[in-house]
């Protein structure tokens, strides 16, 4: 039975325009008569080689494999330079890796795309120069104003030696998985449902920031529009039976924490759980479009508005009247629902689109689901001792966080999946139907407070397993700066049950909590737990499974973003090889003074 509920669904790119494939440049000493024919064969194995790996290594955050073109000769000149740029233009191309065994021209057989995430992978053997071409290639890239990562073996290879080394595939999948994640977002479009929320700043959506950094487009809409499509029934009805039925059979409510006196009825109850669904309906094909929709006369709303990405206004105007978003968000943003395992959506709640940049940079380079959540509040050891009579030892020695907030934290983020034996949130396509199963029994819904949600409506309350290695990240808008990235690696903790009841319960105990360590380092914003939580830039944040921390220096450094805190060891650290002429002794400060001097990716 649950095999038949939870089916892994098949993936599928739902947005408009193909998938950017990763073009593979080999190129070669162009000198004939001996020098370029005794090189030729083994440097274009050397490309499908890596054409291979990459191929069977790395999937598209849709669950689909990544593609990668080849040139169809190597690379010694201009010409040869040309035609593999007119062949990369006709296959969708959007990361470029280019390869070389031996000396070549740098400038001549360089990519010089202007917004194509590029890297150059110089073959470490003595035969051959390879490594002085990676060298004169890096000056070229540099002279010409084009950002590009330089890859680099430790150990000398021999010439007959095709296997690409463990550091240089470390290289080479970072590399690539973040150059994608910039190449998908270029085009799509960030969803504003509603306006500002509560006057939280990320609420106030920087059309601009999108465009110039992200290439994205933004389309605003009024949240009536939800009303319309509500009261007319502009949605799947046959789906929408589909839903309630699978919301009433597998959605467990738990205790309502509003007063007896002022509780709704049963009838005002199941009334506001049709509501929240028909809502999850809606803004899905406001983002992606729904073909059923057109069958049913609505041609111009079957076509959604390609959105990659979404966030929902609802408080206070929206709230005020109409459930709340919770269920919409948290359900969208898990990696399944009514309609099976399937790819998780984008969506944040209080339309924080910076959060929601976040969640789908985490999402695009872990194909997984993401928690979305206000940092609420540090715990002092003395704190945890003074109110609940326990004192933390271990990771929490230090204190914690304690992460918590209603909407788009997903279900996959009570920590059910597992990988590599601990807790996880997994790449969707990964995820089982039994640990669909167990999110979903380790999640209880509550009627909203009506205190704050006058509309009602039904928020998740679950409590993330501990144990979970996890990135905590934020995007900042400073003025006269611009967009600043914070990150900060650790993991999930679990407290006593008698200690986690105390805590929870002096918050909202209807919302979902996550208590998180960062890894402090002793220095700087990670001198202790306490300076962590008083850096923190925002009211929000995302925590990612994993530490992606180091992919996410490498996205945003390819993106232009400077990256103001992270605890990151210096040996993971991977930007363009161009950032160590901004200096060397103090990488934190040459990352903002290349980003500034490059500016956007997209502002030309």
């Amino acid at each position: 039975m649950v095999d038949e509920v939870f089916r892994v669904n098949s993936p599928t790119n739902r947005l408009q325009g193909a998938l950017p494939k990763v073009g593979i440049r080999p190129v070669i000493d162009g000198r004939r008569q001996g020098v370029r024919e005794s090189m030729e064969a083994a440097t274009m194995q050397m490309a499908h080689s890596v054409a291979r790996f990459i191929s069977e290594n790395l999937r598209h955050a849709c669950g689909l494999p990544v593609e990668c073109v080849v040139a169809d000769t190597c690379i010694g000149g201009i010409a040869e330079a040309a035609a593999c740029e007119a062949k990369f233009e006709r296959e969708g191309v959007g990361v470029s890796l280019t390869v070389a065994r031996s000396w070549c021209y740098g400038y001549e057989t360089m990519d010089m795309h202007p917004t194509r995430p590029k890297a150059v992978w110089g073959f470490n053997g003595t035969e051959r120069p390879g490594a002085v071409y990676l060298a004169a290639v890096m000056a070229a890239h540099a002279n010409k104003r084009l950002p590009a990562f330089s890859i680099y073996g430790r150990d000398v290879q021999d010439a007959t030696d095709f296997t690409i080394p463990p550091d240089v595939a470390e290289r080479i999948l970072q590399f690539v998985k973040c150059g994608l994640a910039v190449a998908t977002m270029q085009g799509k479009t960030y969803v504003s449902m509603g306006n500002v929320s509560m006057g939280i700043v990320g609420s106030l959506v920087d059309q601009n920031f999108l465009q110039h950094y992200l290439g994205m487009r933004t389309m605003t809409i009024d949240m009536v529009e939800f009303v319309r499509r509500m009261e007319r029934g502009i949605y799947d009805h046959e789906e929408y039976e589909r839903a309630l039925q699978w919301v009433k059979t597998y959605c467990k409510e738990g205790k309502d924490y509003n007063p007896p006196d002022k509780q709704l009825s049963r009838e005002q109850k199941e009334r506001t759980w049709q509501q929240s669904v028909q809502m999850a309906l809606i803004a899905r094909d406001l983002l992606v479009g729904n073909p059923k929709l057109a069958e049913m006369g609505y041609e111009e709303e079957a076509l959604g508005f390609n959105g990659i990405a979404g966030g929902f206004q609802g408080q206070r105007q929206w709230t005020d009247h109409l459930p709340n978003g919770d269920f919409m968000e948290a359900i969208l943003c898990s990696s399944f629902d009514w309609n099976g395992i399937r790819q998780p959506y984008i969506l944040a709640t209080e339309n924080d689109y910076l959060n929601a940049v976040c969640m789908l940079f985490g999402h695009l380079l872990t194909g997984a689901a993401q928690i979305f959540a206000d940092v609420r509040t540090y715990w002092s050891p003395d704190a945890v001792q003074r109110v609940t009579g326990w004192r933390p030892t271990g990771l929490a020695e230090q204190g914690f966080l304690h992460l918590i907030n209603s909407g788009p934290a997903a279900l996959d983020g009570t920590g059910q999946q597992e990988q590599d034996g601990k807790p996880a949130m997994k790449a969707w396509w990964q995820v089982t139907p039994e640990e669909a199963r167990r999110c979903l029994e380790a999640t209880t819904w509550h009627c909203a407070m009506l205190e704050y949600f006058r509309g009602g409506g039904w928020s998740t309350r679950f409590r993330t397993r501990g144990g979970m290695p996890a990135t905590m990240f934020r995007l900042n808008l400073v003025d006269g700066l611009g967009p600043v990235m914070q990150i900060a690696e650790g993991e999930t903790i679990e407290l006593p049950d008698e200690v986690h009841t105390v805590l929870d319960e002096r918050t909202n105990p209807t919302w979902p909590t996550t208590w998180f360590v960062p890894r402090t380092t002793g220095h700087g914003a990670f001198r202790d737990v306490y300076t962590v939580m008083a850096h923190w830039g925002a009211n929000h944040c995302v925590l990612s499974s994993g530490h992606i921390g180091s992919a996410l220096i490498t996205l945003c450094s390819m993106l232009r973003i400077p990256v103001a805190m992270h605890n990151v060891p210096p040996e993971r650290i991977f930007r363009p090889h161009q950032w160590g002429m901004f200096g060397t002794a103090d990488p934190e400060s040459a990352d903002f003074r290349a980003c500034t001097t490059y500016g956007p990716l997209y502002r030309m």
